[in-house]
């Protein structure tokens, strides 16, 4: 692995620290940069995502998808907990604490707006990151590779009814040309182009595929900082002004991931994986893509919003977290086939 990810949870504290910092001094060229959008869809947050996540895409093989019956129980594991879990226990603790147990400190549009922003989290399942986590519990790469372009696969048709499904459940309006027109620019369209890219280098040469993802991989991570910049300097004020609403929305997150990895865990174990790709994926399984639930937030519901709030909140909370539950993976012993 390289600087980036090594020392991953310092770039993100930075790049929040900064974001914060200068959305405080400088709130008006935030504003000017909130303003630049069309159709709802903000035009540099979603250059910066496009940058994050095309690399991540082009590293997809998608021949690899003919290998998924070969080892099924992993994928099985991984594809479950995303599509018949995770997006309902995330939809459930949020109604739960949001119009119930914090109900006396949040008033109902907020709180519907929290909810909102937790339910897009839960629905997308990570993929950029899906690659640093694997490689930090020395997971099966091939095995992890195949878990990650079925499971976009599944995404492109899976993501807006399921979150149009459960926002509808939460009674929050949702329209959907905005939510379909989101999930084609950031889930279709990187996916399409990624696969282009990829046939082309790979009818050069194999290599050339690394070669061309080595030279593209600075650029993701100054995507990846410049995206927690940006969503954190336009949510400045409110951070600064509501340290506490943050906490609101930081406890269901929390439970949430701790709760699925030991669930896939508890899965995992019950399927007698191997640890190279039971660590996989139960990471895969907890890891959000919130690059793609910030994007469809803002898109939905505005730069401002409750909604995207809480995406911000996910991405404040989701490196530290996944960093404990990969020290967990590695310092485990008992598990069926694991050292």
């Amino acid at each position: 692995m390289g600087v980036f990810e090594r020392f991953l949870t310092i770039w993100v504290a930075l790049g929040i620290a900064g974001g914060v910092g200068l959305g405080l001094l400088m709130p008006g060229a935030f504003q000017a940069i909130a303003a630049l959008e069309i159709a709802r869809v903000n035009l540099v947050v979603a250059v910066l995502i496009w940058v994050m996540i095309y690399p991540m895409m082009i590293q997809i093989d998608w021949s690899a998808v003919k290998d998924v019956g070969k080892k099924p129980r992993g994928l099985l594991l991984t594809l479950v907990v995303n599509w018949l879990i995770k997006p309902f226990t995330m939809a459930a603790l949020g109604v739960l604490f949001f119009k119930y147990l914090f109900a006396p400190w949040v008033d109902p549009q907020s709180a519907s707006e929290y909810i909102a922003g937790m339910i897009l989290l839960g629905v997308a399942p990570c993929t950029a990151m899906v690659f640093v986590w694997s490689q930090l519990v020395k997971g099966d790469a091939n095995y992890t590779l195949v878990q990650v372009s079925v499971n976009d696969l599944i995404m492109v048709f899976a993501f807006a009814p399921i979150a149009a499904f459960l926002l509808g459940v939460t009674n929050i309006s949702v329209p959907w040309q905005t939510l379909l027109l989101a999930t084609v620019l950031y889930v279709v369209l990187p996916l399409a182009a990624g696969m282009a890219t990829r046939h082309l280098l790979a009818r050069r040469s194999e290599r050339a595929v690394g070669e061309f993802v080595t030279r593209l991989k600075p650029w993701s991570v100054v995507g990846l900082i410049a995206t927690v910049v940006l969503l954190f300097g336009f949510q400045a004020g409110t951070i600064v002004a509501q340290p506490f609403v943050i906490a609101l929305i930081a406890v269901p997150l929390v439970l949430q991931t701790y709760g699925i990895f030991f669930l896939s865990w508890w899965g995992a174990r019950l399927l007698k994986l191997p640890r190279n790709i039971a660590g996989p994926a139960c990471l895969i399984g907890t890891s959000n893509f919130f690059e793609l639930a910030v994007a469809v937030a803002i898109s939905l519901f505005g730069l401002n919003s409750g909604a995207a709030l809480a995406t911000v909140v996910g991405v404040l909370v989701e490196v530290p977290v996944m960093l404990s539950l990969v020290w967990m993976v590695n310092h485990s012993k008992g598990w069926q086939g694991w050292a």
